[in-house]
């Protein structure tokens, strides 16, 4: 027992001392973790390029049908057949819905009966007048009997006719608005009619772009339904005023759409390319920093060893396909940051993924 009440202080001293220079060694390696530097951010690059552009003008427009109506009988009447379904493609022609003409074809055949009867009429005096039995005033009231009658046969075709619905063009109809066996009544909307192909493109432009615009123009137009596709037509007509409000001059635009995806109603980015073109330079669109008091790049220098990022106001021009123009601020050939610019300041250096930027990756 004497033996053990003099180890047992002994080993808790122990202890105590171990737990003490343990704790040392642990704030020890933390403090030098702290002290040691972080590695630096690892950055895309790309390299200040020259480019050729052709001179463009942005703008934005709607695209509008080249014939679009809404099919309608002149005359009322009964529906008694239906001939399309909705959303159906016809051509100019194509007959659409006939109303009830019984009534009419009844009529038809009383006024045909007494054209042939003011024909022979007529037959009969002329007979009389070449034998001198009949005045030719009697010659002449029976050629207007027959006339008249004529005309009656003539205008009663007419009004059957009317009754018979037939597409005014070719195009794309919407949604069927009537019922078999419904009465319509003159001007009741049956089903709307809409030439898709070709397509117009509505957009305007400030005034100071007059002098440069005119008919044949090419232009580009992209729609949100479409990211990837880009759809190429011309001008076709400039209006020859300006609107009084905005100052800026309409401008119709005419694209080939056979395959029917461009609808009217959709918004459009226009672009139009006049004769010419211009040098360059541009970085990747990911590359420039947008701050409210201006616009700057990343400039990524080499010195011994490593890389520095220093930060440099740029003057930005147009964007197109993933691209800006570089107005002023930058040369050919430096190499700016494209990505990984959040985490960046002034001075500071970077790793340069030796990987393309990811704007100018290749798709595998």
């Amino acid at each position: 027992m004497r033996r053990l009440g003099f180890w047992l202080p002994l080993l808790f001293a122990v202890l105590i001392l171990g737990g003490v220079f343990a704790v040392h060694d642990y704030q020890v390696r933390q403090a030098a973790l702290a002290r040691r530097p972080p590695p630096p951010p690892t950055v895309a690059v790309s390299r200040v390029r020259g480019d050729t552009w052709s001179t463009e003008l942005p703008a934005v427009g709607s695209l509008t049908a080249s014939a679009a109506v809404e099919v309608s009988g002149e005359l009322p009447g009964k529906v008694v057949a239906i001939e399309f379904t909705s959303g159906q493609r016809v051509t100019k022609g194509r007959k659409l819905v006939r109303l009830d003409t019984s009534v009419e074809k009844a009529e038809l055949k009383a006024l045909r009966a007494a054209a042939d009867l003011a024909r022979l009429a007529l037959e009969r005096v002329v007979r009389l007048r070449t034998r001198q039995f009949a005045p030719q005033a009697d010659v002449d009231a029976a050629r207007a009997r027959l006339d008249e009658a004529l005309a009656q046969v003539q205008a009663k075709r007419a009004v059957i006719a009317k009754k018979t619905l037939r597409a005014p063009f070719a195009g794309r109809l919407g949604v069927r608005q009537v019922d078999l066996g419904q009465y319509l009544k003159a001007g009741t909307s049956v089903v709307t009619l809409t030439a898709l192909d070709p397509i117009y493109a509505d957009f305007t432009l400030p005034q100071r772009y007059v002098p440069s615009l005119q008919s044949g123009l090419e232009v580009e137009v992209r729609v949100s339904a479409y990211p990837q596709r880009r759809f190429v037509g011309t001008i076709e007509a400039v209006e020859p005023g300006l609107e009084a409000s905005s100052r800026n001059v309409q401008i119709r635009a005419i694209l080939a759409n056979p395959r029917e995806r461009l609808r009217p109603g959709m918004f459009a980015r226009v672009r139009v390319r006049l004769p010419g073109t211009r040098k360059v330079l541009t970085v990747p669109d990911t590359a420039v920093v947008y701050r409210p008091y201006g616009d700057s790049v990343y400039v990524v220098e080499e010195e011994p060893g490593r890389h520095i990022v220093q930060l440099r106001s740029v003057v930005t021009g147009e964007r197109r396909r993933g691209r800006v123009e570089i107005i002023r601020g930058l040369e050919p050939g430096e190499v700016v940051v494209s990505a990984g610019q959040l985490k960046l300041h002034p001075g500071m250096a970077v790793q340069v993924d030796p990987a393309p930027a990811p704007g100018e990756r290749k798709s595998p």
